[in-house]
């Protein structure tokens, strides 16, 4: 539909042919197949502009001649584009090296923008519908092994640079007062080991007001002492302190203890997830309230103490009386009592970390909201469709991902220094 019909310089002139008969859908079709055919004239004569003159080069101390010239085919968001072009080799043979390949930052034979667009959509569908939104939305064909090709190798490349390029906060209008650091896990089925624990760690910024304004998030994949996953934490959070030195860092999570081991090192404070430990109020009701014919005077019961714990200062004090009051009470069933007596040592072991009404107060948070919706949109919604088995290396992909798409400004940031320092290790 779009061919060539002069070139001047740089300039070159398209002529595009349109039968302009027939509904108006059909129309944008041919449009879109139009667009498609100056895209890949537009980026095969853009690829050449990378390409070298044939003229020896050197890599460090490695002198390396060019063999004549040959064709390639690379995949961009408008179609296949073939190109001819120089690859280079030592006096004694061996690996073949393409200029234009790395200066363009090719990945896996995808153009920049083309590994960007399908990765995105790879990180937030699977191979089959990508391929399927390709083809029907952009008249885009590619193979599902091609897909996540491409992806896998987008996803070791934030892996690999992870360590390495540090990205920064978007400019936020208000100042900072304090950074909430939480964490907590979703189970995924592996295919080798059955159901496992995905960890998502997420930092949030808030002003003065308690306003969310900023959130970045870290998804790791099942692993044995969630190691990779802490380092990975500890680094955001040391980056995000030489940002906001003088904020107040507080922990917010549930019950367990390898939690409390590592938020107890890097913030100032911790709080026990409200919305976790109402779970086990909703127990005690149930021993408040024990009969078939309670369930309103429970829900009342809930209610009030939710409020007293949220708002007055020393309700736990008072509920963890009331609880040892309850448990004397020699009508309550089994079951009952072990919810019971498991909500009462709960309170005690975490007494020290439920001042919700003092927080409150200060404006501050007392749940771990965003990260229980992280586990959900970072973790659950890509990787537990119907029939998902996962190995290691393609959880690592997606979570890598699915983070950087979900953590505002990232995603642009990662293309950026992509485009900037190469780091295609996958040309």
């Amino acid at each position: 539909m779009a061919d060539i019909v002069a070139r001047n310089g740089n300039e070159i002139t398209l002529q595009v042919t349109l039968k302009l008969t027939g509904s108006l859908l059909e129309m944008e079709n041919l449009i879109l197949d139009g667009c498609n055919d100056i895209g890949c004239l537009a980026t095969a004569e853009a690829l050449q502009h990378f390409d070298t003159d044939g003229s020896p080069i050197k890599l460090g101390d490695i002198k390396l001649t060019a063999r004549c010239k040959s064709n390639k085919t690379y995949q961009s968001p408008y179609g296949s584009v073939d190109v001819e072009r120089y690859v280079y080799q030592t006096s004694k043979g061996g690996r073949v090296y393409c200029p234009l390949e790395e200066k363009a930052r090719i990945i896996r034979s995808a153009t920049p923008k083309f590994a960007q667009q399908i990765s995105h959509k790879y990180a937030n569908m699977n191979a089959p519908a990508v391929c399927q939104d390709l083809e029907d939305n952009h008249h885009r064909k590619i193979a599902h092994s091609y897909l996540q090709d491409v992806s896998d190798c987008v996803g070791s490349i934030a892996q690999a640079k992870e360590e390495v390029w540090e990205y920064t906060t978007p400019k936020l209008d208000e100042a900072i007062t304090t950074i909430v650091v939480s964490l907590d896990g979703a189970y995924v089925l592996m295919r080798d080991d059955g159901y496992r624990e995905a960890m998502v760690g997420n930092i949030s910024l808030y002003d003065v007001t308690g306003k969310r304004l900023h959130t970045i998030y870290i998804g790791e994949a099942p692993e044995y002492g969630k190691g990779s996953f802490f380092q990975r934490l500890e680094r955001e959070i040391a980056t995000v302190k030489k940002h906001y030195p003088d904020a107040l860092y507080l922990g917010i999570a549930d019950g367990a203890k390898n939690n409390w081991g590592f938020l107890a090192q890097h913030t100032q404070r911790q709080l026990l997830d409200f919305f976790h430990v109402t779970e086990y109020l909703a127990q005690v009701a149930y021993a408040a309230h024990p009969g078939k014919t309670d369930k309103p005077a429970r829900t009342l019961w809930l209610d009030k103490r939710c409020q007293q714990l949220k708002h007055e200062a020393g309700a736990v004090e008072a509920l963890i009386t009331e609880m040892e009051k309850l448990s004397k009470k020699t009508s309550l069933s089994k079951t009952v009592k072990e919810n019971l007596q498991a909500a009462l040592t709960y309170f005690i072991n975490h007494r020290q970390m439920m001042d919700y009404a003092g927080h409150i107060e200060k404006k501050l948070p007392i749940g771990s909201g965003v990260t229980e919706a992280a586990c959900k949109t970072l973790v659950k919604q890509r990787l537990c469709g119907s029939g998902m088995r996962w190995k290691d290396k393609g959880a690592k992909v997606i979570l890598s991902l699915r983070a950087l798409v979900q953590s505002k400004g990232r995603w642009q940031q990662f293309w950026g220094k992509v485009d900037q320092y190469g780091a295609c290790v996958c040309a």
